[in-house]
């Protein structure tokens, strides 16, 4: 199955005090490879971007006003994430805006069942430890510099490669290839099982080294 790791930024902390979403951020991962597929957009909250948030994300009201409302891009989103797994930090966050957005324009909800939350495999694997995308990409040697601010895609690009070390999946799997003397001839007694080129020592490597092992013995001995 196809994966999807997404974002979100949002006009406050809480739905229950009326916030809505500002910005979604999506990349596909195909065998935890991100394909050439992604989904972004900035939209109109038609509420008031919060002091905090703002400090976060940095979308004014001003920037705002003019784009797209959820409902004109739902089902451009809800196309893009169907029958895909997402992989979200802090997922319980993010579920409840969209699926706060979701309800509000009749369209089904998204299945808990169907996310991977990373905070939840990070709480699992650093017990105590700080476990936020910032602390994490710390951790990894991930380069997150370009982070100035909380924004949906680069969150999402950050996650990838977070999710990807946190499933101990960096290290691509070794594809040992058995290796023919004959190329044009692929019989069973052909193959050879090591790849290494192997360096014979010279005359004079021989004769050096019968030298050290003697000292080596003479010092042992006297």
């Amino acid at each position: 199955m196809k994966e999807v790791v997404l974002d979100t930024e949002t006009t406050g902390l809480s739905i229950k005090d009326g916030h809505r979403i500002v910005e979604i951020g999506c990349i596909e991962l195909d065998n935890l490879i991100p394909t050439s597929k992604t989904f972004h957009c900035y939209l109109n909250p038609e509420k008031k971007v919060s002091e905090k948030a703002l400090e976060v994300h940095g979308y004014t009201d001003e920037f705002l006003s003019d784009k797209k409302k959820f409902h004109e891009i739902a089902d451009e989103f809800i196309s893009f994430i169907a029958n895909k797994k997402l992989v979200i930090h802090n997922a319980e966050f993010d579920l409840a805006h969209l699926n706060n957005e979701l309800e509000k324009i009749g369209k089904k909800r998204i299945n808990k069942e169907n996310v991977v939350d990373t905070l939840e495999i990070a709480r699992g694997k650093f017990p105590g430890s700080q476990i936020s995308l910032d602390a994490l990409c710390k951790r990894y040697r991930v380069d997150n510099s370009k982070r100035q601010k909380h924004t949906a895609l680069i969150d999402c690009e950050l996650l990838t490669k977070v999710y990807i070390n946190l499933l101990d999946q960096k290290e691509p799997s070794l594809d040992f290839k058995p290796i023919y003397l004959n190329s044009s001839d692929k019989s069973t007694n052909d193959i050879v099982g090591y790849s290494k080129k192997v360096i014979k020592p010279s005359e004079a490597e021989i004769e050096k080294h019968k030298n050290f092992l003697k000292i080596k013995l003479k010092k042992n001995f006297y």
